[in-house]
């Protein structure tokens, strides 16, 4: 667990009312993994929404032309999930759930509504690639994050985790190489460029 991140995150609840943190990075460089130690560490306090359940589906990425792209910033929902977004900000105590849509990884596919978010708990933690871009519908963004941290991570491990994880999906070793450099990284260039929009660059 990253101390600093930790004593952060418990800082921005210390400010009352509703806060969003956004964890933002290119694929591969752990803002799951750090968004849920911070859930974990702090209990009932904090709630992830994972920008990734707004994927559009796999049959609409066929429509669209965009299978082959699956992963870039316009193969997902960015209107939805800045709506999401608002809503949580909004979202007053005593009220109602708001439910957002959870990436299954096994099948590739989002899952509409497995995320509950109570009107109770203070923090939400939402993490993704793309929460600092400012085009292809991810402009909103920014501004409903209290605090957006850059997550750090050796380019080299970064790049080896995720042809790991995509040989653990299925792919082939040949395959999973071609998806990394043809698709991953270019992302990983663009969502790089974002880095200076963040109140904190957090390595791990």
């Amino acid at each position: 667990m990253n101390e600093q991140a930790l004593a952060r995150a418990r800082a921005l609840i210390s400010r009352g009312g509703r806060r969003i943190l956004g964890l933002i990075g290119p694929p591969g460089a752990g803002k799951s993994t750090l968004a849920g130690q911070l859930v974990d560490a702090l209990g009932g306090a904090a709630v992830l929404l994972p920008m990734d359940g707004f994927h559009l589906a796999n049959v609409e990425l066929a429509r669209l032309g965009r299978a082959g792209r699956k992963g870039a910033p316009d193969t997902f929902d960015a209107g939805g999930y800045t709506a999401v977004l608002q809503r949580v900000r909004s979202q007053q105590a005593g009220g109602g759930m708001v439910y957002a849509p959870e990436f299954r990884r096994e099948i590739e596919e989002p899952i509409a509504s497995a995320i509950a978010i109570a009107p109770e708990v203070p923090l939400v933690i939402t993490e993704g690639n793309y929460l600092l871009l400012d085009q292809h519908g991810w402009s909103g963004v920014r501004a409903l994050l209290d605090e957006a941290w850059y997550v750090d991570v050796d380019e080299a491990l970064r790049r080896r985790r995720l042809i790991e994880r995509h040989m653990r999906f299925g792919r082939n070793e040949a395959e999973a190489r071609a998806w990394e450099a043809g698709t991953d990284q270019p992302n990983a260039e663009l969502i790089g460029a974002t880095a200076a929009r963040a109140d904190w660059r957090c390595a791990i």
